[in-house]
């Protein structure tokens, strides 16, 4: 089985091209997903408590909204955040993995692949790319916010540019190229290679 990751910048659109990798039958294991339910581990609950205070607490659970604008505005505090939570993701990604050793290729979803270094483990990286401006207005319109917060997120990631130099594939979903079909290409170039492994 082939492990890829899937990666991109803040709304470049990973979360689409993920889902049109699952309608292929490709499983895709979303990171962001699923570190969320790390802030249901009581070990990691007090230990964020400790190095973050109560503020990003209500009533007793995590406050996502408090804790996202805390650490976007201070990467060492998001750095701090990470090493919290991502050992807990990558047990949790590898329990998941076993379910799919007879799958051709799998997919994980990840914003930070680069960023975190974890890229290392993938056999192949599929990078999606958006112009700048498109990203930004596709953000404030999802997720309600400012165009300064969605540039102060921007500054916590790699550009997209180098993420795609680094990439073995990348997806272009500027609202002009197609995705379907970039998605098919990619798809069909997995299982060459895997089929290619095994003779």
């Amino acid at each position: 089985m082939i492990k890829a990751g899937l990666t991109g910048g803040i709304g470049t659109g990973k979360t689409i091209v993920a889902r049109i990798f699952s309608g292929l039958g490709v499983p895709v294991y979303n990171a962001d997903t699923e570190a969320k339910k790390a802030y249901s581990d009581a070990a990691i609950l007090e230990e964020i408590k400790i190095k973050f205070g109560d503020d990003v607490f209500s009533e007793g659970k995590i406050n996502l909204k408090n804790i996202a604008q805390l650490v976007f505005s201070d990467n060492t505090k998001l750095k701090l955040l990470n090493s919290i939570i991502h050992p807990f993701l990558w047990v949790n990604y590898e329990k998941w993995l076993k379910s799919f050793s007879d799958d051709t290729y799998t997919i994980m979803e990840s914003a930070i692949l680069f960023e975190t270094e974890y890229y290392k483990i993938f056999d192949k990286i599929i990078t999606v790319t958006s112009p700048e401006e498109v990203c930004i207005s596709r953000v404030m319109n999802r997720d309600h916010v400012d165009r300064g917060e969605v540039i102060m997120r921007m500054k916590n990631q790699l550009p997209n540019n180098i993420k795609s130099e680094r990439s073995d594939f990348t997806i272009i979903n500027d609202d002009l190229h197609l995705l379907i079909p970039q998605v098919i290409e990619i798809h069909k170039k997995m299982i060459e290679l895997i089929n290619t492994i095994q003779r």
